[in-house]
């Protein structure tokens, strides 16, 4: 995928921090030395774990330039690198491994966790999030819609682009890896404006990489369409005019 838009993704920041801030009120850790946010984007989320735990060294990692630019600007008095994290090497070891909504753009979770756990100390603790994307109506419209004859060819292949398990598929590789596992799942019901917002809150994450197949500006706004009004059938507008957005996300947290 091409870079990611911080601006268009920050519009929607307190819908994307909230989880951050869920995740990090349930770690059971009083004062982590070390803390490396993977995955941080523009540092919304790794400006919630300084202020949970202010004295931590905190560190956030991001492969967007884009994104690692905008949280420099935001909080400059953070440390920020710009880095693959399934690449990513560090003599440092981590009292908290965090990432928020970040490893479903990551392949091989398997492979991912225990990389992550590695970069851990010994008593270290690992928390992530995931938003579960394809199992709600938005995620299924986006993909029908995407393997329709029209844009089939352009879009082929952006499903492999995703990968998110189920909680049994995590669990098994955790047991493997953790002294003791919390997990859980929460549906965020988010308030938005109309039917467009939805449409602008999922343009910078899941249907970027769908638009950005398409090859032109009219397809991508003939798509976008088509999304559109089969989200209108499957998410009714409420007496006042908002739109409830529903938002399936997966939590754990590991200690080792």
């Amino acid at each position: 995928m091409g870079d990611w838009n911080p601006e268009l993704y920050l519009q929607f920041k307190s819908e994307r921090t909230q989880p951050s801030i869920d995740l990090i009120s349930r770690i059971n850790q009083a004062e982590p030395r070390s803390i490396i946010d993977m995955g941080c984007g523009p540092g919304n989320s790794t400006q919630a774990l300084v202020n949970r735990w202010p004295k931590s060294q905190v560190t956030g990692l991001d492969g967007s330039a884009a994104m690692i630019q905008q949280a420099r600007q935001d909080y400059p008095h953070q440390e920020w690198i710009i880095a693959d994290a399934t690449t990513f090497e560090t003599e440092t070891r981590f009292d908290l491994v965090f990432s928020n909504a970040a490893i479903q753009w990551i392949p091989n979770h398997e492979e991912l966790l225990t990389r992550l756990f590695n970069l851990l100390s010994e008593n270290g603790t690992l928390a992530i999030q995931i938003p579960l994307f394809l199992d709600m109506p938005l995620g299924k419209i986006i993909n029908k819609r995407a393997n329709d004859d029209r844009w089939r060819a352009q879009t082929e292949g952006v499903l492999d682009l995703f990968t998110i398990h189920d909680v049994s598929f995590y669990y098994d590789i955790l047991s493997k890896l953790f002294n003791s596992i919390e997990m859980w799942e929460t549906n965020y019901m988010h308030v938005l404006n109309s039917h467009g917002s939805i449409m602008e809150m999922m343009s910078s994450t899941g249907l970027k990489p769908y638009l950005e197949r398409l090859y032109s500006e009219s397809d991508k706004n003939d798509f976008k369409e088509e999304v559109l009004k089969e989200t209108i059938k499957a998410y009714p507008s409420q007496m006042n005019g908002k739109v409830l957005l529903p938002f399936k996300r997966l939590f754990f947290i590991g200690y080792k």
